[in-house]
């Protein structure tokens, strides 16, 4: 079986509602997956946008979500479910998509990688840098689902 994620919010590839966005409420799309891999014992996820003016821009990490946890409500997930990190919009939460209006559409990625360790001994607010060094060679598979997303405005 492979590791997939998805979202009844929006399908791959397709456009994310505004109600997920700074346009709307702002809240976290509801996320679930299945088929992770043997061996997982807690995930990590990482919201980006690749399409930003200055280069990549992180709207969210999740990490130390426990391997029996197989989906995010919508909104902000509730601290035992996991820890957020700082964002680059300096905060430890979900931003949503918000790119420049009238510069066509981004793509944000929400990369779930399934790890051999059960926590990586952060505190919530930890940087993107900091995650990535703790998970490095500790990653048994990546699920992503890509959405898009235009400001008209």
């Amino acid at each position: 079986m492979a590791f997939t994620i998805k979202s009844t919010a929006f399908s791959e590839g397709a456009n994310i509602p505004s109600r997920h966005t700074c346009d709307g409420v702002n809240l976290s799309p509801p996320l679930s997956w299945s088929g992770q891999p043997d061996g997982t014992k807690s995930f990590v996820l990482i919201v980006d946008d690749p399409d930003a003016p200055g280069g990549t821009f992180l709207h969210w990490t999740f990490f130390d979500i426990a391997p029996s946890v197989q989906a995010l409500p919508e909104g902000q997930p509730a601290a035992k479910l996991g820890q957020s990190g700082v964002n680059d919009f300096g905060r430890s939460a979900y931003g949503g998509p918000c790119p420049p209006p009238g510069r066509g559409s981004h793509r944000y990625f929400f990369k779930l990688n399934a790890l051999d360790i059960p926590s990586l001994g952060l505190s919530p607010g930890a940087t993107l840098i900091q995650i990535e060094q703790k998970i490095k060679g500790h990653v048994l598979g990546t699920a992503e689902l890509m959405g898009r997303y235009e400001r008209k405005r």
